[in-house]
């Protein structure tokens, strides 16, 4: 079946290359690959892709700063880490750098292609519910404000910048007002990725959030920690 999804791969083992590329290749999408780091962010605005499989070593740049780079301008389509590397710490850098999924090599490739697969569906239900012809919602409450169509953030006018899963986290926290969210529910929610050793993730991503929303993040109003359990937006007037 022909699809009409292109994913962009920036890998440069050759073996790794060719295995992904042909199962995807099989199932129909468009494919596209580069072996250079530093080609891959000069060409990668050229030609718009939904979704971007990127390896963790490049002799030319670290896939880490090819992730931050590509986030500064597109927060928005998926990229899959891959990486050799095993631990908690390899997954939170990855995370942190932007990207929506880390597999760690060697792997089973047909997990691969059901990863991709389940990105992009929650890439198209996201571009349908924030451009869908039934509106957006814009949610204000007590001085923060949510553009859900232009996914802009703002606290008392002032703009706030967001990574896009410092942004999906705010989103879902503030639709959901009182709502207690344990942070492995937040991993399968906006991560889909459930072991628990990886919890510290949704820790590091709540408190640079409020680094950035909260007048006194010590002492946050909006985003409150349910001790035991995990985070809560407070139920604030609008």
């Amino acid at each position: 079946m022909k699809r009409t999804e292109k994913i962009l791969i920036i890998e440069d083992d050759p073996s790794t290359l060719r295995v992904i590329k042909t199962q995807l290749e099989m199932e129909g999408f468009e494919v596209h690959v580069l072996r250079s780091g530093v080609e891959a962010l000069e060409r990668y605005f050229d030609s718009g892709y939904d979704l971007v499989i990127l390896g963790w070593m490049h002799n030319s740049l670290p896939g880490i700063e090819i992730c931050r780079q590509i986030r500064i301008s597109d927060q928005h389509t998926p990229i899959i880490m891959l990486s050799a590397r095993r631990g908690e710490e390899a997954a939170i850098q990855a995370f942190e750098a932007g990207c929506d999924d880390f597999i760690t090599t060697p792997f089973c490739i047909r997990e691969l292609s059901a990863r991709v697969k389940a990105k992009l569906q929650i890439y198209r239900r996201a571009k349908q519910k924030a451009y869908g012809k039934t509106g957006h919602r814009r949610i204000e409450i007590d001085g923060l404000v949510i553009d859900s169509k232009y996914r802009r953030v703002t606290v008392k006018g002032v703009p706030i910048d967001l990574t896009a899963k410092e942004y999906d986290l705010l989103h879902l926290l503030a639709s959901n007002p009182g709502m207690v969210f344990s942070r492995r529910l937040l991993l399968d929610l906006l991560w889909d990725y459930n072991a628990d050793v990886f919890e510290h993730t949704v820790n590091s991503h709540i408190n640079r959030l409020r680094g950035k929303i909260e007048q006194n993040p010590g002492s946050p109003k909006y985003i409150l920690t349910q001790w035991g359990i995990g985070y809560r937006f407070a139920e604030l007037e609008s």
